[in-house]
């Protein structure tokens, strides 16, 4: 009997230890340890939140806290133009004929007034056009000197300066072969004399540069590129370009509508995340809330009443629409509140396996918010706020994957 109840004793002890054992690596308990885990990652200066497709909260830390968003805030930017100007949205270039035969070109702020559309630009003028005298550009929609909050005076793209009639985002890419001749690095854009003295001042072999508002440059720049390729189709000119205004009794002769739908737009948006057409929808949207000319201020009225009346939100603070500025501040909180909103065009942001995400990316700033897909039409949603200097979102991220199951 006694070696009966010692064995039966061993195989009790031995049974419980199993349970303990197994008890501590239960999912509901590894599950546990990887959200701590994911926290102690969270400094101070630095925000989480992860939701689960119904909309419970996973795993969160300093979620109400006001941080830097860098680029995620262009998902609002987005949201902000599709509530203003429509999934279906189409910017638009007027050309006019004034009595002195001089061609009058009315920009309105299209992002997208690139190389690739302007031969079906030149090709619709020319069925009204054979020759003209100056080329006059209106850039009056937009308020000048338009300065945005966190763009600076540089030749980096980034820092572009916007305007309502301007090509190629204000920014021209261009090599120096062996002879030393410059060319343009792009297939699509002729290097035109006058970009061509502007990079002979910059001074470098290679790489990309910024036409200032300086002077009217980067809207002068602009209408040479337009001239090239109306020369190509046999429009010919006799007389300069200019900046100007469109006078009542031009005659209309075209209204270009671009090739672009908003989304698309919004698409490449999120892809290269450039500021210019970011800050170029912003001011859209002001101006269809509040009218013309464009302003920065307008697309900061029009997103705080977006804000208001869609989101409910009063604390957001916004100094521009791209995330350049360190001004802007915005919690993980709503940025998910964003995220909820964006979901039925979550399709146009970068895709990687199954996340669907947009980064922000400023000097001592990492950010990460998004979509994880779950196999079953759901979504999971993640925000990142890295403002900690020197820290990345992507040790963050991992974790965020393996509670998921990604």
């Amino acid at each position: 009997m006694k070696i009966m109840s010692l064995r039966t004793f061993f195989v009790i002890i031995i049974v419980l230890l199993c349970l303990i054992v197994g008890a501590g690596s239960s999912p509901q308990a590894d599950q546990t340890h990887t959200v701590s885990r994911l926290l102690s990652l969270i400094l101070e200066k630095d925000a989480v939140l992860l939701t689960d497709p119904e909309g419970k909260v996973l795993a969160s830390r300093n979620a109400e806290k006001l941080l830097v968003p860098a680029s995620t805030l262009k998902i609002l930017t987005a949201l902000v133009a599709i509530h203003y100007l429509g999934e279906n949205y189409r910017f638009i270039t007027e050309c006019y004929l004034d009595k002195d035969q001089n061609l009058k070109i009315k920009g309105f702020g299209d992002p997208l007034f690139v190389s690739e559309i302007m031969p079906d630009f030149s090709r619709q003028l020319h069925l009204h056009l054979d020759h003209y005298r100056d080329m006059v550009l209106d850039d009056s929609v937009f308020l000048q000197p338009l300065r945005i909050p966190g763009v600076s005076e540089t030749t980096e793209p980034y820092d572009a300066p916007n305007a309502a009639f301007s090509a190629n985002f204000n920014t021209v890419n261009f090599l120096k072969t062996s002879s030393g001749k410059y060319i343009s690095a792009e297939p699509q854009t002729p290097l035109v004399p006058f970009a061509a003295s502007r990079i002979r001042a910059f001074g470098t072999d290679s790489g990309r540069i910024v036409f200032s508002h300086s002077q009217g440059e980067n809207v002068l720049y602009a209408g040479h590129l337009v001239a090239a390729f109306l020369s190509q189709q046999g429009i010919a000119s006799s007389g300069q370009i200019r900046i100007g205004r469109v006078e009542d009794g031009d005659k209309l002769l075209i209204r270009y509508v671009s090739p672009y739908r908003l989304t698309d737009v919004i698409a490449k948006l999120m892809a290269y995340s450039n500021n210019y057409t970011a800050n170029q929808l912003f001011i859209a949207a002001g101006i269809q809330a509040y009218g013309l000319p464009g302003t920065i201020d307008k697309g900061i009225r029009a997103s705080q009443k977006f804000l208001h009346k869609e989101l409910h939100s009063e604390t957001i603070k916004l100094a521009e629409g791209s995330g350049i500025s360190r001004e802007n501040r915005i919690s993980a909180m709503q940025l998910d509140q964003l995220l909820v909103s964006f979901y039925p065009h979550r399709q146009l942001m970068r895709r990687q396996g199954n996340e669907l995400f947009k980064t922000g990316t400023l000097d001592g700033v990492r950010s990460r918010a998004g979509y994880i897909e779950d196999g079953n039409g759901g979504c999971f949603r993640f925000v990142v706020m890295i403002n900690t200097p020197g820290k990345t979102a992507e040790p963050v991220m991992e974790i965020i994957r393996r509670i998921v199951g990604a």
